[in-house]
Protein backbone atom coordinates (compact mmCIF):
# COMPACT_ATOMS: atom_id res chain seq x y z
CA UNK A 1 0.00 0.00 0.00
CA UNK A 2 1.17 3.55 -0.79
CA UNK A 3 0.85 5.68 2.33
CA UNK A 4 1.36 9.44 2.53
CA UNK A 5 2.53 10.77 5.89
CA UNK A 6 1.18 14.19 6.80
CA UNK A 7 2.99 15.40 9.95
CA UNK A 8 1.73 18.15 12.20
CA UNK A 9 0.91 19.19 15.73
CA UNK A 10 -2.70 19.68 14.54
CA UNK A 11 -3.26 22.12 17.38
CA UNK A 12 -6.14 22.03 16.48
CA UNK A 13 -6.79 20.21 13.20
CA UNK A 14 -8.73 22.55 10.89
CA UNK A 15 -10.47 22.41 7.50
CA UNK A 16 -7.24 23.44 5.74
CA UNK A 17 -5.53 20.24 6.94
CA UNK A 18 -8.51 18.19 5.75
CA UNK A 19 -8.60 19.86 2.33
CA UNK A 20 -4.90 19.05 1.77
CA UNK A 21 -5.17 15.48 3.12
CA UNK A 22 -8.28 14.73 1.06
CA UNK A 23 -6.75 16.26 -2.09
CA UNK A 24 -3.67 14.03 -1.64
CA UNK A 25 -5.89 10.99 -1.05
CA UNK A 26 -7.87 11.65 -4.23
CA UNK A 27 -5.33 13.08 -6.70
CA UNK A 28 -1.81 11.83 -5.88
CA UNK A 29 -2.08 8.07 -6.42
CA UNK A 30 -1.61 7.42 -2.68
CA UNK A 31 -3.89 4.77 -1.12
CA UNK A 32 -4.04 6.28 2.36
CA UNK A 33 -3.03 9.44 4.17
CA UNK A 34 -1.84 9.06 7.77
CA UNK A 35 -2.18 12.19 9.89
CA UNK A 36 0.97 11.85 12.01
CA UNK A 37 0.25 13.77 15.20
CA UNK A 38 3.54 15.18 16.48
CA UNK A 39 3.92 14.67 20.24
CA UNK A 40 4.89 17.47 22.58
CA UNK A 41 8.66 17.66 22.80
CA UNK A 42 9.36 17.42 26.55
CA UNK A 43 12.44 19.63 26.10
CA UNK A 44 10.40 22.50 24.69
CA UNK A 45 8.07 24.72 26.68
CA UNK A 46 4.81 25.09 24.78
CA UNK A 47 1.88 26.21 26.92
CA UNK A 48 -0.40 26.59 23.89
CA UNK A 49 0.05 22.95 22.84
CA UNK A 50 -2.92 20.84 23.82
CA UNK A 51 -2.24 17.42 25.40
CA UNK A 52 -1.08 14.84 22.81
CA UNK A 53 -4.11 12.57 23.21
CA UNK A 54 -6.62 15.43 23.12
CA UNK A 55 -5.14 16.56 19.78
CA UNK A 56 -5.21 12.95 18.54
CA UNK A 57 -8.89 12.66 19.55
CA UNK A 58 -9.70 15.80 17.55
CA UNK A 59 -7.94 14.28 14.51
CA UNK A 60 -10.08 11.13 14.95
CA UNK A 61 -13.24 13.26 15.03
CA UNK A 62 -12.14 15.22 11.95
CA UNK A 63 -11.28 12.18 9.83
CA UNK A 64 -13.84 9.52 10.79
CA UNK A 65 -15.95 10.25 7.68
CA UNK A 66 -12.89 9.98 5.39
CA UNK A 67 -11.98 6.29 4.92
CA UNK A 68 -8.66 7.08 3.18
CA UNK A 69 -7.45 9.40 5.97
CA UNK A 70 -6.19 7.79 9.22
CA UNK A 71 -4.99 9.42 12.45
CA UNK A 72 -1.69 8.09 13.79
CA UNK A 73 -0.03 8.24 17.21
CA UNK A 74 3.01 6.34 15.91
CA UNK A 75 5.45 9.07 17.01
CA UNK A 76 4.07 9.04 20.57
CA UNK A 77 5.87 5.73 21.13
CA UNK A 78 9.28 6.89 19.85
CA UNK A 79 11.98 8.44 22.05
CA UNK A 80 12.08 12.25 22.11
CA UNK A 81 13.35 14.43 20.58
CA UNK A 82 12.57 12.56 17.38
CA UNK A 83 13.56 13.12 13.75
CA UNK A 84 11.55 12.31 10.63
CA UNK A 85 14.31 10.05 9.31
CA UNK A 86 13.99 7.89 12.47
CA UNK A 87 10.18 7.75 12.20
CA UNK A 88 10.48 6.58 8.59
CA UNK A 89 12.96 3.85 9.57
CA UNK A 90 10.67 2.61 12.38
CA UNK A 91 7.64 2.63 10.07
CA UNK A 92 9.50 0.70 7.37
CA UNK A 93 10.54 -1.90 9.99
CA UNK A 94 7.00 -2.31 11.27
CA UNK A 95 5.27 -2.26 7.86
CA UNK A 96 7.84 -3.70 5.42
CA UNK A 97 5.27 -4.25 2.65
CA UNK A 98 4.07 -0.64 2.55
CA UNK A 99 5.63 2.30 0.76
CA UNK A 100 5.83 5.53 2.76
CA UNK A 101 5.93 9.01 1.26
CA UNK A 102 6.02 12.43 2.89
CA UNK A 103 3.48 15.19 2.37
CA UNK A 104 4.73 18.71 2.98
CA UNK A 105 4.07 22.32 2.11
CA UNK A 106 6.37 24.17 -0.23
CA UNK A 107 7.60 26.24 2.73
CA UNK A 108 9.01 23.05 4.32
CA UNK A 109 10.67 22.03 1.06
CA UNK A 110 12.71 25.25 1.23
CA UNK A 111 14.27 24.12 4.52
CA UNK A 112 14.49 20.38 3.79
CA UNK A 113 18.29 20.63 3.43
CA UNK A 114 18.44 21.47 7.17
CA UNK A 115 16.70 18.22 8.18
CA UNK A 116 18.69 15.40 9.73
CA UNK A 117 19.86 12.98 6.96
CA UNK A 118 17.67 14.71 4.36
CA UNK A 119 19.63 13.02 1.54
CA UNK A 120 18.60 9.58 2.84
CA UNK A 121 14.95 10.69 3.08
CA UNK A 122 15.06 11.98 -0.51
CA UNK A 123 16.76 8.86 -1.82
CA UNK A 124 14.31 6.42 -0.22
CA UNK A 125 10.94 8.22 -0.15
CA UNK A 126 8.74 10.22 -2.48
CA UNK A 127 7.81 13.68 -1.27
CA UNK A 128 4.47 15.15 -2.32
CA UNK A 129 4.54 18.93 -2.11
CA UNK A 130 1.48 21.18 -1.89
CA UNK A 131 1.66 24.93 -2.59
CA UNK A 132 1.95 27.39 0.29
CA UNK A 133 2.43 31.11 0.38
CA UNK A 134 5.97 31.72 1.63
CA UNK A 135 6.30 33.43 4.98
CA UNK A 136 8.90 36.12 5.57
CA UNK A 137 11.08 33.51 7.28
CA UNK A 138 10.96 31.01 4.42
CA UNK A 139 10.95 33.53 1.57
CA UNK A 140 14.68 34.08 2.05
CA UNK A 141 15.26 30.35 1.53
CA UNK A 142 15.41 29.11 -2.03
CA UNK A 143 14.82 25.45 -2.75
CA UNK A 144 18.19 23.87 -3.53
CA UNK A 145 18.36 22.78 -7.20
CA UNK A 146 19.33 19.21 -6.22
CA UNK A 147 16.13 19.06 -4.16
CA UNK A 148 13.84 20.91 -6.59
CA UNK A 149 14.90 18.68 -9.50
CA UNK A 150 15.03 15.40 -7.57
CA UNK A 151 13.00 12.55 -9.11
CA UNK A 152 11.30 11.87 -5.76
CA UNK A 153 9.84 15.40 -5.50
CA UNK A 154 6.26 15.53 -6.80
CA UNK A 155 4.47 18.87 -6.82
CA UNK A 156 0.72 18.47 -6.43
CA UNK A 157 -1.57 21.20 -7.65
CA UNK A 158 -3.62 21.27 -4.43
CA UNK A 159 -5.66 24.29 -3.34
CA UNK A 160 -3.67 26.98 -1.53
CA UNK A 161 -5.16 27.01 1.96
CA UNK A 162 -3.86 29.58 4.40
CA UNK A 163 -5.60 28.85 7.69
CA UNK A 164 -3.56 29.13 10.86
CA UNK A 165 -4.04 27.01 13.97
CA UNK A 166 -2.44 29.87 15.94
CA UNK A 167 -5.09 32.32 14.68
CA UNK A 168 -7.83 29.78 15.51
CA UNK A 169 -6.54 29.38 19.10
CA UNK A 170 -6.37 33.16 19.48
CA UNK A 171 -9.89 33.48 18.11
CA UNK A 172 -11.25 30.88 20.54
CA UNK A 173 -9.53 32.60 23.47
CA UNK A 174 -11.02 35.93 22.43
CA UNK A 175 -14.52 34.42 22.04
CA UNK A 176 -14.61 34.87 18.26
CA UNK A 177 -16.69 32.58 16.06
CA UNK A 178 -14.10 30.34 14.34
CA UNK A 179 -16.61 27.59 13.58
CA UNK A 180 -16.27 27.77 9.73
CA UNK A 181 -12.51 27.04 10.05
CA UNK A 182 -12.98 23.74 11.89
CA UNK A 183 -14.60 20.41 10.97
CA UNK A 184 -18.04 20.42 12.63
CA UNK A 185 -17.29 17.57 15.07
CA UNK A 186 -14.00 19.24 16.08
CA UNK A 187 -15.76 22.54 16.70
CA UNK A 188 -18.42 20.82 18.85
CA UNK A 189 -15.80 19.02 20.97
CA UNK A 190 -13.71 22.19 21.46
CA UNK A 191 -16.84 24.09 22.46
CA UNK A 192 -18.21 21.35 24.75
CA UNK A 193 -14.88 20.72 26.52
CA UNK A 194 -13.89 24.41 26.51
CA UNK A 195 -10.53 23.63 24.87
CA UNK A 196 -8.15 26.56 24.18
CA UNK A 197 -10.22 28.96 26.32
Amino acid sequence: MKIGLYFGTFNPIHVGHLIIANHMAEYSGLDQIWMMVTPHNPHKKKETLLNDYLRLDLVYLATEDYPKIKPSDFEFKLPQPNYTVNTLAHLQDKYPDDEFSLIMGEDNLRTLHKWKNYEAILAQHRIYVYPRMASEATEKETILPEIAQHLNIHKINAPVVEISSTAIREGIKNRKNVRPLLPEKVWKEIDKSQLYY
